[in-house]
């Protein structure tokens, strides 16, 4: 959740890893820092806030070096402080750490740490890792970090700098992603492509225990047992400008309006309508079992779980898969059971969300089969499962995910539509499907056309503290999704809901100051979601609908209306939320929040 950038080379590190520093920003907030060696001189700033207070502290020191490493941090030990910043260091300052994880054990080495003299002076868990690499140090930082690694329990990505080994940067992950960047003017380190995607596109991957030391001429990857590892580099498709703003207010209000091309990024070279079956490359090395699989387990956190929801609901109108929905958070605690031949479907942005890679982890020692979702390639859930779809939706800076969410549906459409054409799915359905699909583009264009009604719709409810979302079949988890969605950018309490249990218990609190978004599309559940408004009309509570446009009988009881154009009824949840990402991006800026990083927050959640 936290975000590291380290840089060796032979240009002054400090403006890199500031300009590192804020392109991770979305990663965690609430503080920052970066340490800067020259020769043997390591000078380190830390600062409580945004970039910009770290930025501010360092503009005008003299920081010369062009080795260093730096830190945004989410905190989890300890609060938000400048103490509890990172780098943290040992108490001698000649050993310098920045860490992303959690050091399960850190109770117990910092009690032994303490008996033995040593003197706290954080409440992170990361001091622990300072500590230690500075008593196993000989003369050979990897070696300490080497021998630190092999006492810690948790997960760690880890950058460390040591006044005596000038010129040099070892980092270590366990369970916590590293990328090194290769580039002319020296090596980068990061937690993130999008730190270093403006100086290279050439990158490699550190795999589970494993380290790397890396200087401006070089690196050499090693294995927690001193196992030398040879890996080629990967060229990352992202552009430095992706990343950029491009004359929108805000990273989520760019990411809506990129979901037209996040679509046909999903369906391109994917769709064959002549047969109306899509094309999914990555999944052939496990076609042949998965086409015979009859149990299907798709597991997800947050936003990607309410995907996931969607997914079930899509598996079962295409194909004879029985399909379920774990929370990945949840996933490994169970009883697992599993059929034969059951397939395990990790759905991530990240691709690396620890909760979800702890839950294929244990899918796969109990048997399953793994296939991973993923925006980025080369992540660790891409790694770990056997074969995959990537996105290619591109970087998603703002922390409320938009285009991954559609995109995620999307490439969970095509699955379901690929087996459900090799099971009982006919041609005329295929194509059908195939044809909706290559539409979709199109059809969101015509959502976002609604925007500027959807703010006035936002202006007019946007102070109500309390809001829900119904939905049924396959937009009650779009009602999920909308409610999360206004709750994380707008710090409005809103609940999502199945329609139907709206009458078990929800509409005692339905009253004038409590609006509900209604999904109401023109489907199969069309006539008793209007039997659901009418329930809350009847009690005085204002209906905002987001309805088929044309559709009269809404009209005559909504008290607003957001119109979407009309599509086949199991793709309708990809234009249906795009009103719901607007409600919730126009609140938030007419509450002045802070949209792209809302309080609390982070984009990838990489600790438990």
């Amino acid at each position: 959740m936290c975000g590291i950038v380290c840089y060796v080379g032979r240009k002054p590190a400090k403006p890199i890893l500031l300009e590192g520093l804020k392109r991770l920003e979305y990663r965690g907030y609430d503080s920052a820092g970066l340490a800067v060696q020259d020769g043997e001189t390591i000078h380190c700033e830390r600062a409580v806030g945004k970039i910009v207070e770290l930025e501010r502290r360092v503009n005008g020191l003299e920081m010369k070096g062009t080795v260093g490493i730096a830190h945004t941090r989410w905190a989890t030990h300890g609060r938000p402080s400048e103490e509890n910043a990172h780098p943290q260091r040992d108490r001698d300052e000649n050993v310098f750490v920045i860490h992303n994880g959690i050091i399960e054990n850190y109770h117990v080495l910092k009690k032994k740490l303490e008996k033995d003299g040593i003197v706290f002076r954080s409440e992170t868990d990361t001091e622990v890792l300072a500590h230690l690499i500075a008593l196993h140090f000989d003369g050979d930082l990897s070696d300490a970090v080497r021998k630190t690694m092999a006492q810690v329990e948790g997960t760690f990505g880890i950058g460390v700098i040591h006044r005596q080994t000038p010129g040099q940067i070892v980092v270590a992950r366990r369970g916590s992603p590293l990328i090194i960047g290769v580039s002319d003017d020296g090596h980068f380190v990061a937690s993130d492509v999008s730190a270093m995607v403006r100086y290279t596109n050439k990158v490699v991957h550190l795999e589970e225990n494993e380290l790397a030391t890396v200087t401006a001429d070089g690196f050499s990857i090693s294995t927690a047992q001193a196992k030398p590892v040879q890996r080629s580099t990967e060229t990352v498709e992202w552009r430095a400008e992706d990343a950029e703003l491009n004359g929108f207010p805000h990273f989520m209000l760019k990411e809506i309006y990129e979901q037209p091309a996040a679509l046909e990024n999903a369906i391109r070279g994917r769709l064959e309508q002549g047969e109306g079956v899509p094309k999914l490359g990555g999944i052939m090395p496990v076609w042949e079992s998965l086409k015979q699989s009859r149990h299907m387990v798709l597991v997800a956190c947050g936003t990607s779980y309410y995907a996931a929801s969607v997914g079930k609901y899509i598996f079962e109108r295409l194909t004879e898969i029985d399909t379920e929905v774990g929370l990945a958070s949840e996933f490994r605690y169970r009883k697992l059971n599993f059929p034969p031949n059951t397939f395990v479907v990790a759905i991530s942005q990240s691709g690396e969300t620890a909760d979800t890679l702890a839950a294929i982890k244990e899918a796969k020692r109990k048997g399953a089969r793994l296939i991973g979702v993923v925006n980025v390639v080369g992540s660790s859930i891409s790694r770990e499962t056997e074969a995959g779809i990537y996105n290619h939706a591109g970087p998603e800076i703002g922390v409320a995910s938009t285009k991954n969410f559609t995109s995620q549906l999307t490439i969970l459409t095509l699955l379901a539509l690929l087996l459900g054409r090799h099971q009982n799915l006919s041609l005329t359905e295929g194509i059908q499907a195939i044809r909706a699909l290559e539409a979709l583009p199109g059809l969101i264009h015509k959502a976002l056309a609604q925007a500027n009604h959807i703010e006035a719709v936002s202006e007019k409810y946007c102070r109500c503290t309390n809001w829900l979302f119904l939905g049924r079949k396959y937009n009650y988890p779009i009602a999920l999704e909308g409610a999360l969605k206004l709750k994380e950018v707008s710090y409005i309490h809103a609940e999502g809901y199945a329609a139907g249990e709206m009458k078990h218990g929800p509409i005692a609190l339905i009253n004038p100051e409590m609006p509900t978004v209604a999904i109401i599309p023109l489907d199969e559940m069309h006539e008793k979601m209007l039997s659901n408004i009418h329930e809350i009309k009847s009690r005085k509570g204002p209906v905002i609908a987001i309805a088929t446009e044309g559709d009269e009988k809404v009209r005559d009881v909504a008290d607003d209306i957001i119109e979407i154009p009309p599509t086949l009824d199991f793709l309708y949840p990809i234009l249906t939320v795009i009103p719901c990402q607007l409600l919730a991006y126009y609140c938030a800026k007419f509450l002045n929040r802070d949209i792209d990083k809302p309080r609390n927050l982070a984009k990838s959640v990489t600790v438990e």
